[in-house]
């Protein structure tokens, strides 16, 4: 199995003559790896005796791993760790995911790479970064989630809190903050001929994603004086240009007409002209009973016809709607 986690590149050989290598196990840090590959980059991955533990998932390890070099090494012999830092001393970038404090354990902090290769960017994914009180903790994603408030936002229209159906903790936080620490320390290492150190804490990585909800609440705070209701704020399905829609035979329709020249032109084109200024931009603000009513009206009439009615009244219309992917 081949996956892709990043667009097609016009060049992809962004990295050639860069070598990676990739200590870590299950998804982040593969993940991670995988992306630098998909650069141009050559990944060697070092892996225990008994393998990765993705290996229970063959199509998920095949995803991530297969067109890396695998390398089987055992961290608790002298020969595994020998092994490591003869990679290490030869490699651009190391990827590793162990609990803090495991590599000064095995005699491979950074400083003792470093002294080998002073070019090496090293790359640590953890829960709960380096440092700090839960920097031990063990977790998995949904830990993540939620201790940086990011789960808090996936709730239901009755404030139940939801399951992710992906790992937002592994691929956000802790995959795509990698590749980016990774790529910010080769440059540095291009610059200065010196590597640096990547602390990644997925949990961190996280918090950055609140960016536009916490300036939402702001706002709404702003405007009302209380705290913003889920699900009723701007983005989170307070209004009926940017909401889904349940069609009559149980699909759905997204709708994400959030500037007005998109909505107007979908009022039109699903017969319904006279709600085009019915519009957050033209006075009708999430929360107001004016917004509620347009959404559930929106919502009644949507119900009344299977998706492929509406999407074939709106086929090549530039208003921002399309269907679920399954």
């Amino acid at each position: 199995m081949m996956t892709t986690l990043i667009a097609p590149l016009a060049d992809a050989s962004l990295l050639e003559g860069i070598t990676v290598l990739d200590l870590s196990r299950n998804l982040p840090g593969p993940a991670c790896a995988l992306i630098l590959q998909e650069m141009g980059a050559k990944v060697v991955k070092l892996e225990p005796p008994h393998g990765d533990d993705a290996k229970s998932m063959p199509m998920l390890y095949s995803a991530l791993n297969s067109n890396k070099t695998i390398v089987t090494a055992d961290f608790r012999t002298p020969e595994g760790i020998q092994i490591l830092k003869d990679h290490a001393s030869k490699c651009d970038v190391l990827i590793e995911g162990f609990r803090p404090g495991v590599m000064a354990e095995m005699g491979c902090s950074y400083d003792t790479l470093k002294a080998l290769n002073p070019r090496l960017v090293m790359v640590s994914i953890t829960g709960y970064g380096q440092t700090g009180p839960d920097s031990h903790k063990a977790g998995h994603d949904i830990n993540y989630l939620a201790a940086s408030g990011l789960l808090k936002r996936l709730q239901t229209a009755d404030g139940q809190l939801a399951m992710p159906g992906m790992q937002l903790g592994d691929v956000f936080g802790g995959t795509a903050m990698g590749a980016i620490g990774a790529l910010a320390g080769l440059l540095k290492a291009q610059r200065t001929g010196q590597g640096t150190y990547v602390d990644v804490g997925m949990t961190e990585g996280l918090k950055g994603l609140n960016i536009l909800p916490g300036a939402m609440q702001q706002m709404w705070k702003m405007m009302s004086g209380k705290e913003m209701p889920h699900q009723e704020d701007l983005l989170s399905g307070g209004l009926a240009c940017y909401n889904l829609y349940q069609t009559a035979d149980n699909h759905t329709l997204v709708v994400g007409a959030l500037e007005h020249r998109f909505w107007k032109p979908f009022c039109i084109a699903i017969g319904k002209e006279e709600w085009s200024d019915l519009h957050w931009s033209r006075g009708v603000m999430p929360g107001t009973p004016k917004a509620r009513e347009i959404r559930e009206a929106t919502r009644a009439y949507i119900a009344t016809q299977p998706l492929q009615y509406w999407l074939g009244k709106l086929e090549g219309v530039d208003c921002c709607v399309n269907s679920v992917n399954q």
